[in-house]
């Protein structure tokens, strides 16, 4: 079953991305993390996403377009990325979560896929 692991980090967390002190750590541990996914076979797709103040958001209100740079909430946690697993079960999707680097300074959200619709 296809479950998609949506990696959720607060600011600081995020921050560490572009800071020389922290970057090598910051990144090291995401490697080791998604190379344990790859190397176990489990990881189907996924990517990281680059911070918030670079988003766009769009809003149709009245059939007009409303469009908003950067995130539309101010929330504590800011979505990361995501990986799809490919795993027998929950227990199983929530093993991988548990070990993702922000599972102790953010969240990880586990959440089933569902199956592409039927043709025809």
């Amino acid at each position: 079953m296809h479950y998609m692991l949506i990696y959720l980090e607060t600011a600081e967390e995020m921050g560490k991305r572009g800071n020389p002190a922290e970057a090598g750590t910051y990144w090291g541990g995401w490697n080791a993390y998604m190379g344990a996914m790859a190397q176990s076979g489990v990881m189907v797709s996924g990517n990281g996403l680059k911070t918030p103040e670079v988003a766009t958001t769009l809003r149709v209100v009245d059939g007009k377009r409303h469009i908003h740079d950067g995130p539309f909430a101010d929330t504590k946690e800011m979505l990361g990325g995501y990986v799809i697993i490919d795993v027998a079960n929950l227990d199983d999707a929530l093993e991988w979560a548990a070990r993702a680097p922000c599972a102790s300074a953010g969240s990880v959200e586990v959440r089933p896929v569902l199956p592409a619709p039927a043709e025809g």
